[in-house]
């Protein structure tokens, strides 16, 4: 089915497709019927793994990105997701930057998006947890608003972290997105430190056991990245998801490979593996999920062979249609 219907979104621009896509998939999930017609078509394989005191139906989820508001959330799990990451949510509803801002890279199994955290904000996506589907794991990425200074960052996580700890089963602090200005600053040792440690602080003060983990991005130095672990195992954090999309364009020849914006597909596929195993190694107590370049069977299971806990989709999911999470699934050990 899928190589049928992959040339006609193809042929709409990304982020239409993406609509469209995002659409059917929240109309599917909507009707009874139909959301087990789909569950029958993509059904995974059962194999359970337990990661931060949470059991997840197996490895492999969805990224953050691909379902900002929640929008799909009983359709998603039909697809054989081991868990969904929604997001990224700001505090205040935000339209993210100027259109276009997605571009396809066919040549190099890659995307390029500007999106600026688009979000219809907590209240909506709160709100769309109240009807979480029974048994599906549900993070949320969780971003500042465009306009809050990073003076203030702390202010807006925290009001995210407060509103969200009862809803969902775990929560990521996005400080690595390449598309909203600065945001990226944050990573930097001492901010990140008084950042998370604040962060911990509010989950104490809430007496909240949320799992809360932090994204970091794939550009980061060897030094920086050392730094950023550090920080997350001085707060006492539960994890850290590996990695955000990508400022480099190394290997792209498409045409639109020097558009603005993070590159995520295959050419993240080798950096992202890299900052996985140097996390593993250098904070073992840590529980990471391995985002970025993830396209195949082999990709997951390298990163779980590097001592990943859990994997996650998106530009994968774009190119290899929603049968691939079922057959990654199946092949994963």
């Amino acid at each position: 089915m899928w190589p049928l219907i992959k040339p006609l979104l193809f042929a709409l621009d990304p982020e239409r497709a993406h609509a469209l896509a995002l659409r059917m998939l929240q109309l599917t999930g909507a009707v009874p019927p139909l959301r087990a017609l789909l569950g029958l078509l993509y059904r995974a394989p059962e194999k359970p793994t337990e990661v931060m005191g949470l059991c997840f139906r197996n490895a492999l989820g969805l990224a953050a990105g691909w379902d900002k508001d929640g929008l799909a959330l009983r359709g998603l799990p039909a697809l054989g997701f081991g868990h969904v990451e929604l997001g990224t949510v700001t505090p205040r509803p935000q339209p993210g930057n100027a259109k276009p801002r997605v571009f396809r890279l066919p040549a190099d199994s890659a995307l390029i998006n500007r999106m600026g955290f688009p979000s219809r904000g907590a209240d909506f996506l709160a709100a769309r947890l109240a009807s979480k589907p029974a048994g599906m794991i549900v993070g949320v990425n969780l971003g500042k608003n465009k306009d809050t200074p990073n003076a203030d960052a702390l202010a807006d996580y925290a009001s995210l972290l407060e509103r969200f700890a009862p809803l969902a089963d775990y929560l990521v602090v996005n400080v690595s997105s390449p598309n909203t200005q600065g945001l990226r600053d944050l990573q930097a040792k001492s901010e990140l430190e008084a950042l998370l440690a604040g962060l911990i602080a509010r989950r104490r003060a809430i007496a909240s056991k949320v799992p809360l983990l932090v994204k970091l991005s794939p550009d980061l130095s060897d030094d920086a990245l050392d730094d950023a672990i550090g920080a997350a195992l001085a707060a006492g954090l539960d994890g850290i998801v590996a990695t955000n999309t990508t400022l480099a364009r190394t290997g792209l020849t498409s045409a639109h490979m020097n558009e603005a914006g993070g590159a995520s597909g295959a050419l993240l596929s080798a950096r992202s593996l890299a900052v996985v195993t140097r996390i593993v190694q250098r904070a073992p107590g840590l529980a990471v999920i391995a985002a970025g370049g993830v396209m195949s069977a082999d990709d997951a299971q390298r990163r779980l062979d590097a001592g990943a806990a859990l994997v996650q989709l998106y530009t994968g999911l774009v190119y290899g249609g929603p049968g691939l999470v079922k057959r990654i699934v199946r092949q994963l050990s």
